[in-house]
């Protein structure tokens, strides 16, 4: 980076927001490896849109690299940096501006925290349904250039069914700006999807218009053991047809990965014991508190007397409700027992998911090297998401996990990313998921957006 550049930088945003040198040594690349130095150029914090754009511009001009930040829990590389790049951190872009109770929206900057815009959603009486263990740190900017999931996808969809309107600066410094809160808008292309899930290579998102739901007013909560993968399949579907459109999540935990999350260090106890060939986390959300409760536990009943299920254990109370989610949201502990881990989210039919990780297991267990495959996931939207516990962190051994877990998915019509992204960490495997003229068009795409390749460069492409 030119000194010139640095001292536009500095006109322009002061020289508390332009940090360097060792201020530069108190930041990290990501919220699990804070005792690593960012290395970079500068980190840069602009404070709204405006800036942004200025920045980027002045960036633009000089062929100068960004790298965004925003919560920096991201699984797949994206918040690697270069020793020649600029950070640009989103954490002073944090303002709500607005919740609307008639349109059912909220209106706000990127570097907004997740678990921010729930609990001002939840003064109002709404609920912004977009929910994951990492809810206290990650950043609304961050949550939609990766197109997020978690643990409601499969009644509330995925990030992109829940932005109204977006704002965003190109590549150039020019400014996109559609902050509408219509949900029917088919004037011409919906210019908001290429940035949601583009991982910032198309554009640096500033603001968003994100769909409220009423508050639900009733929750319900099960622990369901069971010893069959067709148990697990045919519970899903027996609850979802029954509980009437309220099954709200629908998590399988394995049972390493159950013991893991259950036993010191971690925290909660185990609900059920150690017996099951698989765990099941379900949750509904209604509106008749005590009806609801009511028939959940008369399903439970009846899913056992059909063979369903084995043993089940409902909640009983918020407490109950905060043990059993704990449980499945803080996977770190998973990630903790081993020296190094390698994280994985991949897609795949409902349908195969049991046989796919019965194969996956064994062959990843096998490896020197690896001593824990924790396997769990959103099973009612194809998604399962491993855990490999590694007691060296050597390339060979990387790229050896990665051919066993990713192999099969082209033939399965899975993907390599479910709900994470693809980052630096899985370019290599994007033609498993992705045909020739699918990678083709997101090259033309980047190239006609971002030519000059300044914003986030090395991800996805």
């Amino acid at each position: 980076m030119s000194d010139s550049l640095l001292a536009a930088l500095r006109d322009l945003l002061g020289p508390k927001r332009v940090l360097t040198g060792e201020a530069l040594r108190e930041r990290y690349v990501h919220i699990w490896r804070m005792t690593e130095g960012l290395r970079a150029q500068a980190l840069v914090l602009p404070q709204n849109t405006q800036e942004v754009a200025a920045i980027v511009r002045l960036c633009h001009q000089r062929g100068q690299s960004i790298a965004i930040h925003g919560g920096l829990t991201n699984l797949v590389g994206s918040t690697d940096t270069r020793p020649e790049q600029i950070v640009l951190s989103t954490e002073r872009l944090n303002r709500i501006e607005e919740v609307d109770e008639q349109s059912r929206s909220i209106t706000v900057q990127s570097g907004v925290i997740l678990s921010e815009v729930q609990a001002a959603a939840r003064e109002r009486e709404l609920l912004f349904p977009l929910n994951f263990g990492a809810k206290g740190s990650a950043r609304i900017g961050g949550i939609l250039s990766t197109n997020a999931g978690g643990l409601r996808v499969f009644r509330f969809g995925m990030t992109r069914q829940l932005v109204l309107g977006l704002e965003a600066v190109l590549p150039d410094g020019t400014i996109v700006n559609s902050l509408k809160k219509i949900i029917k808008d088919n004037s011409g292309y919906d210019l908001k999807q290429l940035f949601i899930g583009s991982e910032g290579t198309l554009g640096i998102i500033t603001r968003a218009v994100l769909k409220l739901v009423e508050m639900p007013r009733s929750r319900n909560s099960a622990v369901i053991g069971m010893q069959d993968y067709q148990q697990a399949t045919g519970l899903l579907k027996f609850l979802d047809r029954n509980l009437a459109g309220t099954l709200s999540a629908y998590e399988l935990i394995w049972p390493a990965t159950y013991r893991a999350m259950t036993s010191p260090p971690a925290i909660p106890k185990p609900p059920l014991p150690y017996d099951y060939a698989y765990y099941v986390l379900v949750d509904s959300l209604g509106s008749h508190p005590e009806a609801d409760r009511d028939r959940l536990l008369e399903l439970l009943l009846e899913a056992q007397e059909r063979g369903l299920l084995a043993e089940a254990v409902p909640a009983l109370s918020e407490a109950d409700l905060d043990w059993f989610w704990r449980i499945r949201e803080d996977v770190r502990v998973v990630a903790d027992r081993s020296p190094y881990d390698q994280h994985f989210d991949v897609s795949l039919p409902i349908s195969d998911i049991g046989a796919y990780v019965a194969q996956r297991r064994p062959e990843l267990a096998r490896l020197e090297g690896v001593e824990g495959v924790y396997a769990f996931g959103h099973v009612a939207d194809g998604n399962v998401h491993f855990i490999i516990g590694k007691t060296r962190a050597d390339d060979g051994l990387r790229l050896r996990i990665n051919e066993l877990v990713y192999a099969p998915l082209r033939e399965l019509g899975g993907s390599v990313s479910a709900e994470h992204g693809i980052g630096t960490h899985k370019k290599a495997y994007l033609h498993l998921s992705r045909s020739p003229a699918e990678i083709a068009l997101m090259r033309l795409l980047k190239n006609s957006l971002a030519p000059r390749g300044i914003l986030n460069p090395g991800l996805i492409l």
